[in-house]
């Protein structure tokens, strides 16, 4: 992240955005917040989880088919909507772990993490993942902690297992009162309040009372005796052992403020949204190979972070997530699309508000802005009015788990073909085309996703196919000098196989291999990564 003090300042419109991401373990309770800032953002009625019968109940921001079955989120969706005088969008993440390859590239999109962890359990495998990308980037990250209506952890044991897990500093925003049953709500650190949550209606927000410090008597209006006490004995402790609110500290990713809730209930959740706005980072500078682009400069660049197909099933269209880093885009506008260096009209530009899809008229640096086509964008891809930019740090991982994959119906291979060259540019796998043999090899990076792919193929291509076990476990892309690479393949043919860019990948069982071809062939890289850029 850069120096902030010395930047310009951004047009109002820009500075006033703030894009961010939720990132969690599954069944921390991150669909459930997201439904409750689309609840205060006034982009939804009402949380999907209140008060509703049968398909009413399903959660507005998870949409295809097989979430709904499953519970999850597979596709990580935007969704801008205004909460006061600020514009966020919110990326979707998805959150089950064997989506992370999606999740990590959707953290390239955004400015800023919100990490959410359940009261009870902590930090989780998942999370520690996550959150690792979000420190390889320095983003700025909010901390969440849910469930706070249920028997939790000592609140500085939480905060200790966050530091000591995740090497980052940790400074309270608020402080609960209680837990369980016995959860009031919390006091408000920045702010000097005490939130008290309203648990009989779970979409209102409960009263606020504002105080003047923790010896103000109003205080024992609202608290019992014995707790209060309890609560001002551990606002001391917390004020010796940890840091301050810092806000430049927190923009370079080394500290993160602590907010607890119960999102369910609605609790606690405006005073995170009001931190985004108030503390969070405006659009910041993007980096592509060439320079690093401001937001504030008036030509419009952008990049694909996410390739989402079939969202409307009845129109084989492909939407195009594109995060803008610089400039003011307006609908109808020509864009160059720098891979194929043919321009593009971008006339059906969609914003995502909640669940409604609109036109989008115009957006700016930090918006996120989808774009209908017919497989011509690609994850990586950048757009520009004419500058040949090409966005880095999209990464693309190695596949850790590779299958044979047939159709059910001998004659409908062409049709299978199609289907996973669309799932592969999308980003949901990775399709290798052996050049020996017939079939396909499909890897991915959890073992979910052949379920996901399975279900979505048939859905969409009323093609019913079989994965079977590959004899293969690893995948390598070769690059190197023409010729090397050329007799490497000629003399390894049984193991070489193209992906959907046609380039050239190594399939083999053995980590032994790889070492042997490195040792043996010492012009040829091995790269269990690509970088998703031309």
């Amino acid at each position: 992240m850069m120096d902030q003090s010395n930047r310009p300042a951004l047009p109002a419109e820009i500075a006033r955005r703030r894009t961010f991401a939720i990132i969690s373990h599954p069944d921390a309770g991150k669909t459930t917040l997201t439904e409750k800032f689309l609840l205060f953002g006034g982009a939804i009625q009402m949380a999907g989880q209140v008060r509703a019968k049968g398909e009413a109940r399903r959660t507005r921001s998870d949409f295809m088919k097989l979430e709904q079955d499953r519970g999850i989120s597979v596709s990580a969706s935007a969704m801008s909507f205004d909460f006061g005088p600020y514009r966020f969008n919110l990326v979707d993440t998805p959150g089950h772990s064997d989506f992370s390859e999606d999740t990590y590239r959707t953290l390239t999109a955004v400015d800023a993490a919100i990490m959410v962890i359940d009261g009870a359990k902590g930090v989780e495998s998942q999370t520690r993942k996550l959150f690792e990308v979000c420190r390889l980037r320095d983003l700025p990250i909010l901390t969440f902690c849910n469930k706070m209506d249920r028997e939790a952890r000592d609140t500085f044991e939480i905060i200790d297992e966050i530091q000591e897990n995740l090497a980052i500093d940790v400074t309270p925003a608020s402080w609960p009162i209680g837990m369980g049953r016995d959860f009031l709500g919390c006091y408000d650190i920045l702010n000097d309040r005490l939130e008290l949550m309203d648990r009989a209606d779970r979409n209102r927000v409960a009263e606020s009372i504002r105080i003047d410090g923790l010896d103000d008597p109003k205080l024992a209006e609202h608290v019992p005796a014995d707790q209060l006490k309890k609560l001002r004995e551990e606002l001391e402790m917390a004020k010796e052992l940890l840091p301050a609110f810092d806000r430049k500290s927190f923009l370079e990713g080394h500290l993160t403020p602590i907010w607890f809730g119960s999102a369910i209930n609605s609790f606690g959740v405006k005073e995170l949204m009001s931190g985004i706005g108030d503390y969070g980072p405006e659009p910041q500078p993007q980096t592509a190979t060439e320079r690093q682009i401001a937001p504030e400069e008036g030509k419009v660049a952008g990049f694909v972070f996410k390739v989402q197909a079939n969202m409307d099933p009845k129109h084989r269209d492909r939407v195009a997530f594109v995060r803008l880093a610089s400039g003011h885009f307006e609908r109808g506008m020509k864009l160059l699309h720098v891979r194929s260096k043919k321009p593009m009209a971008v006339s059906n530009p969609v914003l995502f508000l909640a669940a409604d899809r609109e036109l989008a008229e115009e957006a700016w640096a930090g918006d996120i802005i989808g774009i209908p086509n017919h497989g011509q964008l690609r994850i990586g891809d950048a757009l520009t009015e004419g500058e040949a930019l090409r966005f880095t740090g999209i990464p693309s991982f190695a596949p850790e788990l590779l299958q044979t994959v047939r159709a059910g119906d001998p004659l409908k291979s062409k049709h299978l073909e199609k289907a996973l060259m669309q799932f592969a540019e999308e980003g949901a796998a990775k399709v290798f085309k052996p050049v020996i043999g017939s079939g396909f090899i499909v890897g991915v990076v959890g073992a979910l996703q052949f379920d996901v792919l399975a279900s979505r193929i048939e859905i969409e291509y009323s093609l019913p196919v079989r994965f079977e076990s590959s004899p293969f476990t690893s995948a390598r892309w070769v690059t190197g000098p023409k010729a090397d690479v050329e007799k490497f393949v000629n003399a390894n043919k049984g193991h070489i196989a193209h992906d959907h860019d046609g380039d050239i990948v190594y399939l083999t069982r053995l980590q032994w291999d790889i070492d042997r071809i490195t040792r043996d062939h010492p012009t040829l890289k091995l790269s269990a990564t690509k970088e998703m850029m031309i």
